[in-house]
């Protein structure tokens, strides 16, 4: 049985082996918000193309799945940062999808090693700045030519026999997965007068799917988006044993990061690495990332993290230098077990979504830890869904809760800063300090936050000692939710 995560690869926006995987890459291009007037003319008028993409960590031949299918109907995008899926004024970037929904496979093949599909090219839109996207996926009770899922419209293909299984949505699903500002490149997409603009929906998928306690898949979206250029718009490299100067005989992930509104460096998309040793974001939106890489060896052994930090789209990392166990730390496990709980305002249970992430305190700045790549650990973060008591999981009173155990390297970050000489490591401290954190969703919204505060964090658990390391960490008590 599966703990209750994304298996990986998610990417509303993502999917690709050399690109990112689960990046949904959308070139989006519509007719205004809420269409051309009167006073409308062509100078106030641009052009947006919408694609998507995913760099997956959750495919087969090593991953859950060999395919994730999911159906889109329509994407949408408004100036207004709150405006609701019922409001006035969204532009229609894929025009053509309504009358012919496109089934994609977020695992798939990308065409040039970037891009899965092109959902909407070249479409007129009003000059501005559009501050939220919504990515909307067709009924699973729909009919289909060709569908790849059999009967319904979404679905996941299990690597282990084959099996189809239909991948429930929310009503958040089918009326709009949301993409608020905070998940978009620059905080929104600028459409200039007469200009073109590329829009990018990454997608998730090995963070988007949760395997739920009666067996059902579901769809917890997460989504990220930016204006990306079509010719160069990268970050590659290659990940290599310290010891051996030779590929990592097992799995790595490398994961991009960049700092949220309250300066936590947060994932934005994860890849695995070839059997060469190399990896490859593509396309990403013009910036700044910091690159974050665990490991696991075959024989099960986690390599410390290593970080490079400050590397600019259109770079290369060089060669990042994974280290096994230090006679510092004889054991490169550490488990983390606890339990995670929500309730409403009337002090009942009720379902959110959690996203839990392991962090590290580095150089005053709070990084993401990503899991190391094991059976159970197929994405860079935890996903959970609480539910009331049910089996051998009870719940305190009042609450739905949701239990969780990870396993993270025992040994400290290594870190440096990008170099075009390539990036020199030093061990920031022998052993890890952990901080459990999480972040609670409304359920399958893809990212509108729940309950208040919506982020909670633990205290930090510093390693101490030669193993075997496990910790039991305090619960974390979502309140308020919806």
């Amino acid at each position: 049985m599966f703990p209750k995560k994304i298996n990986h690869p998610f990417l509303l926006p993502s999917a690709v082996l050399l690109c990112g995987l689960f990046a949904l890459a959308l070139f989006l291009s519509a007719c205004g918000s809420g269409g051309s007037s009167s006073t409308t003319t062509a100078s106030s008028m641009g052009m947006v193309s919408t694609s998507l993409s995913d760099p997956a960590t959750c495919q087969a031949p090593d991953g859950q799945f060999s395919h994730v299918y999911v159906t889109i109907t329509d994407v949408q995008a408004s100036t207004s940062a709150t405006a609701s899926s019922s409001a006035s004024g969204w532009a229609d970037l894929t025009p053509g999808l309504s009358n012919t929904p496109k089934q994609i496979d977020l695992l798939g093949q990308a065409n040039n090693q970037c891009f899965l599909a092109t959902l909407g090219d070249n479409v007129e839109l009003q000059a501005g700045m559009y501050q939220q996207i919504r990515l909307i996926l067709a009924d699973n009770s729909i009919s289909l030519s060709n569908n790849a899922c059999g009967s319904a419209a979404n679905c996941v293909v299990l690597t282990s026999d084959g099996s189809v299984h239909a991948l429930q949505l929310s009503s958040e699903a089918q009326t709009g997965i949301k993409i608020p500002s905070g998940q978009i490149a620059s905080g929104g997409l600028t459409v200039s007068a007469g200009q073109t603009a590329d829009l990018d929906i990454d997608f998730n998928t090995c963070a988007s799917i949760v395997e739920e306690g009666n067996g059902q898949f579901r769809l917890k979206p997460v989504l990220h988006a930016g204006e990306v250029s079509t010719t160069s718009s990268s970050i590659n490299g290659k990940v290599y044993d310290a010891a051996t100067g030779n590929p990592v005989l097992g799995s790595a992930t490398v994961s991009l990061e960049q700092k949220d509104a309250n300066g936590v460096d947060r994932v934005v998309m994860s890849t695995m690495t070839a059997s060469d040793g190399s990896f490859v974001f593509c396309p990403l939106p013009a910036g700044n990332y910091d690159v974050v890489t665990v490991a696991t060896r075959a024989d099960g052994t986690f390599y410390a993290p290593s970080i490079v930090t400050g590397v600019a789209t259109g770079s290369t990392t060089g060669t990042i230098l994974m280290h096994a166990p230090t006679a510092a730390a004889p054991t490169s496990t550490a488990t983390l077990t606890g339990l995670i709980t929500s309730q409403n305002s009337s002090m009942a249970g009720t379902i959110a979504d959690i996203q839990l992430s392991t962090l590290e305190t580095v150089s005053s700045t709070l990084y993401t830890i990503p899991l190391p790549p094991t059976s159970m650990q197929q994405a860079a973060t935890l996903s959970l869904e609480t539910a009331a008591s049910a089996g051998t999981t009870a719940c305190p009173t009042g609450t739905d809760c949701s239990t969780y155990s990870i396993q993270q390297a025992s040994g400290g970050v290594y870190i440096g800063a990008w170099s075009s000489s390539g990036a020199t490591l030093a061990q920031s401290t022998p052993l890890a300090s952990y901080v459990l954190d999480g972040e609670a969703f409304v359920q399958s919204s893809g990212g509108t936050p729940d309950c208040s505060p919506t982020e909670l964090q633990s205290t930090a658990y510093a390693l101490t000692g030669t193993g075997p390391y496990t910790v039991a960490a305090s619960n974390l008590a979502f309140t308020s939710c919806q």
